[in-house]
């Protein structure tokens, strides 16, 4: 990727009071039996490398015999909360087997897996560092994207589930060449729309291995659906190619194979239709979107230099000269969703206006 699109590394920014409220009042901030600082405390750690012997970046952490117990009490008690009611009724029928720790990235994750002992399934949960740009990112997704995001914060501490899929690089060296012309046509029509998803909620920095490949297997074919998995780049960005994965070299082979088998109608098409659907997922729940907005735009963050140069970059791309009249981010955004609406309901006449 070009150095110059993109910072050497985004700082985290604190939650402010109001996001903090808005998450209370859509049931993300809650107490939690577990912080992230909890977790900090292991002993020692030991590297985890793939089947092919690399590096993963990730090491096993493990704990002073007395600590761990307890840990694992606080982990089992989080893993309800997130995704049952919260009771400890299933307690005992759960397992922590690993604490995995990424030394990778901004958000420094540990990475825990729980597992059923009744029938050895197993998921994953992600304790982070709560930062409000990939906050704003999360919700975001939930709101505008085809996916649901389960997620919870407090104070210091945020709490994300697994997102399952292929690994998008991975998905690209290993299987993308074995797919029929019918599979890889469903890919590079889901690389459009993601592609345009990503540019029109400003989610920058979609590298092949910050979104995921989802595989669903239809009656006569197989369905794909690209995914993101990393949201810190949430609206930080100056330049307005970051938030374009088309820009970012580790998916051109996706964007050459895209240009290979699509005609630029085609292209058209699904940038509208992915325009459209963004349109009427924000207008489903306008208020919660309004209000998530508003705590964006009452929030700092990126850099005064960086809001200067994005909403240059946006008036020149799309003429909309209310760019020229935002002061953060969040203006930036609200305009942006408020190109798109605007012009989603101008141009479809079954839109109640």
């Amino acid at each position: 990727m070009d150095k110059k699109l993109m910072s050497k590394k985004k700082p985290a920014f604190p939650i402010t009071k109001q996001l903090s409220n808005y998450l209370t009042e859509h049931s993300r901030n809650i107490k939690i039996p577990i912080f992230y600082d909890d977790l900090l405390r292991f002993q020692g750690a030991i590297e985890i490398y793939d089947e092919d012997g690399n590096d993963t970046l990730w090491v096993s952490t493990y704990y002073a015999e007395h600590e761990r117990q307890e840990i694992d009490l606080r982990l089992k008690q989080m893993y309800t909360i997130l995704h049952a009611d919260g009771s400890d009724s299933i307690l005992p029928f759960l397992n922590i087997d690993t604490i995995d720790f990424c030394t990778f990235g901004n958000s420094k994750p540990f990475r825990v897996k729980v597992r059923n002992i009744l029938n050895d399934n197993y998921i994953y949960l992600y304790v982070k560092i709560a930062d409000a740009s990939r906050i704003y990112g999360l919700e975001l997704e939930h709101l505008l994207s085809p996916n649901l995001i389960n997620f919870l914060v407090h104070e210091n501490t945020l709490i994300e589930e697994h997102i399952s899929g292929i690994p998008g690089d991975a998905f690209i060296t290993d299987q993308l060449e074995k797919c029929s012309l019918q599979d890889k046509t469903a890919i590079v029509k889901e690389f459009v729309k993601f592609n345009e998803r990503s540019f029109t909620r400003l989610l920058g920095d979609m590298r092949s291995y910050n979104y995921v490949i989802v595989l669903t297997h239809d009656f006569d074919r197989i369905q794909y659906r690209i995914r993101a998995i990393d949201f810190d780049q949430q609206s930080f960005e100056g330049n307005p190619k970051v938030y374009k994965p088309q820009f970012l070299k580790e998916n051109n082979v996706l964007v050459k194979m895209t240009s290979e088998i699509l005609k630029e109608e085609s292209i058209e098409q699904y940038k509208k239709e992915e325009r459209s659907l963004l349109a009427k997922r924000a207008s489903s729940d306008i208020d919660r979107l309004n209000k998530l907005l508003n705590c964006m735009r009452h929030d700092k963050i990126s850099t005064p230099e960086k809001v200067q140069e994005l909403k240059t970059g946006l008036l020149e791309l799309t003429g909309d000269v209310n760019f020229k009249k935002s002061n953060n981010m969040g203006d930036i955004l609200n305009t942006a969703l408020d190109f798109i609406i605007r012009n989603y309901k101008n141009i479809n006449p079954y839109i109640i206006r």
